[in-house]
């Protein structure tokens, strides 16, 4: 899992001067930090308690392609529409969020409430993946105006690579089949498990809405709120047997809002 990690990260750290040494494009570097909020299978969907409570940070570094400025020559790149309009950006990020169960089904005084307030967890995901952002006002008038603001969406696909840590703080844990919640028990003779603490990795992807607000000549700021979908049900250490429980068809996804800073490489 490390030597992916490795692979993936000198991967996308090289590529993007590579390209510059053959078409001639610009760089921008840039970090953000924020807040992220988790939706899984801990908790309620659409409960605001669920929503307020699974909440944790994320922080990451971001690289973009600049395709309407060449750095080597102080110049201009041919004005297309592309050029103008879009960048791409790269980037390593890291989320982290706390876990447990809210809402109606642990107000209850029951023993299945019991055991829904005494399982915890904590979703850890690592990101590297790149999107492509289009900014509808002119890149090249909002680089030259101190001051500008250039909204901007963008789409693109991340790789995760994910850790969790399910637990139930009841004497002897979740290996203790008593302090399961029955839709996470172990069913078909053992053959499937409502729980885990394995991790893995998955394919995500992320769509965001922001704006860049133009600090100096060669530096920005950013605020962003993204959407984030994984392609798996584990991220989080809970998934429902799907042949018991066809309701619960979506996968694990979050919110991001965060805020970045940008460097011009001149």
């Amino acid at each position: 899992m490390t030597k992916k990690i490795q692979h993936l990260v000198l991967l996308l750290v090289l590529a993007p001067f590579f390209a510059n040494a053959q078409f001639g494009f610009s760089h921008e570097i840039g970090a953000f930090i924020g807040g992220v909020a988790f939706q899984s299978d801990f908790g309620v969907r659409h409960d605001f308690e669920t929503n307020a409570g699974n909440t944790g940070f994320g922080i990451g570094l971001v690289h973009y392609m600049n395709f309407s400025y060449r750095a080597e020559c102080n110049c201009y790149t041919p004005e297309t529409y592309f050029n103008d309009h879009f960048k791409l950006r790269s980037e390593l990020s890291y989320n982290s969020t706390k876990l447990e169960h809210f809402g109606k089904w642990v107000d209850k005084d029951s023993e299945h409430a019991y055991k829904l307030k005494a399982m915890k967890g904590e979703a850890k995901v690592t990101d590297i993946g790149m999107q492509l952002e289009y900014f509808p006002w002119s890149i090249r008038e909002f680089t030259a105006r101190e001051g500008a603001w250039a909204p901007f969406i963008g789409l693109g696909a991340h790789y995760s690579f994910f850790s969790n840590n399910t637990y139930s703080t009841r004497v002897g844990g979740l290996n203790n089949p008593d302090n399961v919640y029955p839709d996470y028990q172990a069913v078909n003779n053992g053959g499937y498990n409502g729980w885990s603490t394995e991790g893995g990795s998955t394919w995500s992807i992320v769509s965001s809405v922001g704006t860049r607000y133009k600090l100096t000549e060669l530096s920005d700021l950013f605020v962003e709120l993204r959407w984030q979908y994984y392609f798996s049900d584990w991220v989080d250490g809970l998934k429902k047997n799907p042949d018991l429980h066809p309701e619960n068809k979506a996968n694990d996804w979050n919110l991001w809002f965060h805020f970045g800073y940008i460097y011009y490489l001149d």
